[in-house]
């Protein structure tokens, strides 16, 4: 089984969504007492949101930079970032690390082509 990497804290209540998610899909594959292996890195969301609410893109990359080597040293196999927005900035953070990193946006238009989707509407 892989590592999976978390960056979460973008909120907490996301990341537990992230965690959550992950875990009965290992207990529906694979049964029994089953879970995912993953290493999660919290990071604190105050500075973040700041960043965010002033338009500071490359500082908040920065804090997710950090997240990313940390994960990636801790010998990760994959990353995902348990949010949404923050993914805008992983051109800034991909660059500097060389554990795959599972984009939001990528794994969305997988899951919409292997079903057929033509259209996404919410």
């Amino acid at each position: 089984m892989k590592t999976i990497g978390l960056i979460g804290g973008m909120s907490w209540e996301s990341t537990l969504s992230y965690y959550t998610l992950l875990n009965e899909g290992i207990k529906e594959r694979l049964g029994g007492l089953h879970s995912a292996k993953v290493v999660l890195y919290s990071v604190d969301f105050a500075p973040i949101a700041q960043f965010q609410k002033e338009g500071k893109w490359e500082e908040a990359a920065q804090i997710i930079k950090e997240a990313a080597i940390s994960l990636e040293r801790a010998g990760v196999d994959i990353i995902l970032l348990c949010t949404n927005t923050m993914h805008k900035i992983l051109p800034l953070v991909t660059p500097f690390i060389k554990t795959p990193f599972l984009h939001i946006a990528e794994a969305t238009a997988h899951a919409l082509n292997e079903n057929g989707a033509k259209k996404v509407s919410y």
